[in-house]
């Protein structure tokens, strides 16, 4: 009863908050005209998809959580060809992903609120019977209804860090409640299955299964591309990327080019802001410090005397990862909690990465302890291992190769995960192979 009281009560607050959300998008429309469009489907007001069927359902909250998605959701089409497939987001630019990556193979529309209307006008159009809610996107309403109606939920790719953690107390026993409605949590490490049985989640659903973010498919066409960028500047000039960068990222990464450029004029930076609202004041910045800056959308490939090269257009990161030497991920100096590591690790490229990890932290320590990175600070540390690499080409190849090898060696997720699924489907048992995965049996 008190569960229950406590539902109806967050079910008020979110319709109380609702405006407040829509001004923030407002806000955020300013910047970056997408937040302005499509607002009724985030009510669950969009046109009946008509499927032949019953669909598969599978949410991703932004460009991070689509990327890692894809080998699962491309696993999932040729399982189940009979099923449409539904895939939300909440950002426009993980809707742009979405549509690139799938084009009309999906039907893409926006997560609803958390709204109980919202819900169950989403749930009546698309008529999933499976959902898989990748990462940790925990709505209550959502989870709630989806039992309600018999729709079972896996949530893959299951990750919780002490910061979100401590963001869902407020609502803790409400996020124990939706955790718990849920038919199966593939975590990604044992770290993240002990909080969330310390939030609420019943032990005997968490599987601890690996990061589908080894898992990463790289298609022909981006190495292709990959080749044709890296023809285009002479053999002996070395590219540095920097990647889904925010600005105190860039405000370190600018002041250590500087300084580099000086000492080595054949050094080119190329920089991938994380977010399309940055792509001006990223722009700005470079050539307010002087570097001879050129932009994707304008310029098309930079000119060979270009310092800088500011990567202005959505989905072309790995593109320019696989044009690249040397990466930097961003978000990791910024207290973002650090962005995918991987996306450049299977590029075999040496990875420089800031401290401020804690979305990624088992993967990014996994990857320094393979001797794939370094850990750097400020401008100063990035200038350092910088110069190292640069007049190494043997320890730049030996940290790629090492980068390489741990994608390969942590692959599987996304096989193990679908074998979860297919239990669901099949209405069968899991496979005795999961007694080493389950949670209780490794608690350690």
């Amino acid at each position: 009863m008190k569960l229950e009281l406590r539902s109806r009560l967050y079910s008020l607050a979110t319709a109380i908050l609702t405006p407040v959300v829509l001004i923030r998008l407002l806000m955020r429309g300013v910047k970056t005209r997408a937040y302005l469009q499509r607002w009724h489907e985030r009510f669950g007001w969009f046109n009946n998809p008509r499927f032949k069927g019953k669909s598969i359902w599978v949410h991703a909250v932004s460009v991070g959580e689509v990327n890692a998605a894809i080998p699962l959701i491309k696993a999932l089409m040729k399982q189940y060809q009979n099923h449409d497939f539904v895939l939300t987001t909440i950002t426009p630019t993980g809707s742009d992903r979405v549509q690139q990556i799938f084009g009309d193979q999906v039907f893409h529309v926006y997560l609803p609120y958390d709204l109980p209307g919202a819900v169950k006008r989403f749930l009546r159009k698309t008529k999933p019977d499976l959902a898989v809610i990748m990462e940790t996107e925990i709505w209550p309403n959502l989870f709630r209804f989806c039992k309600k109606q018999n729709i079972p939920i896996v949530v893959a790719n299951a990750r919780l860090s002490e910061v979100s953690m401590k963001g869902y107390r407020w609502v803790e026993s409400l996020a124990a409640q939706a955790f718990n409605n849920t038919h199966f949590v593939a975590a990604q490490t044992m770290k993240d299955a002990k909080r969330m049985v310390r939030l609420g989640c019943e032990p005997k659903r968490i599987f601890v299964v690996g990061s589908l973010k080894f898992d990463i498919i790289i298609d022909e066409e981006i190495i292709k591309k990959g080749e044709e960028i890296r023809a285009h500047y002479s053999t002996d000039r070395l590219i540095w990327v920097a990647a889904s960068t925010h600005l105190e990222d860039e405000i370190e990464i600018l002041d250590a080019y500087a300084v580099l450029k000086q000492r080595h004029p054949g050094l080119m930076l190329v920089i991938v802001p994380r977010h399309p609202e940055r792509f001006q004041s990223t722009t700005q910045a470079c050539r307010n410090k002087g570097f001879q800056t050129q932009i994707r959308s304008e310029d098309g490939l930079s000119g060979l005397d270009t310092d800088v090269f500011v990567v202005d257009t959505m989905g072309e990161m790995l593109e320019f990862y696989a044009s690249s030497d040397i990466a930097f991920v961003g978000g990791s100096i910024s207290d973002i909690g650090g962005h995918n590591v991987l996306e450049a690790a299977v590029f075999s490229l040496p990875v420089l990465v800031g401290p401020n990890t804690y979305n990624f932290e088992e993967i990014t320590q996994l990857l320094n302890d393979c001797g794939g990175s370094y850990l750097v600070h400020d401008a100063n540390d990035i200038i350092s291992r910088m110069e190292a690499l640069m007049q190494n080409p043997e320890l730049r190849g030996k940290m790629g190769q090492a980068a390489y090898t741990l994608v390969q060696k942590h692959r599987g997720a996304v096989n193990t995960t679908m074998q979860m699924i297919e239990s669901i489907m099949s209405q069968s048992t899991l496979p005795k192979s999961f007694e080493t995965k389950h949670y209780p049996s490794i608690q350690s």
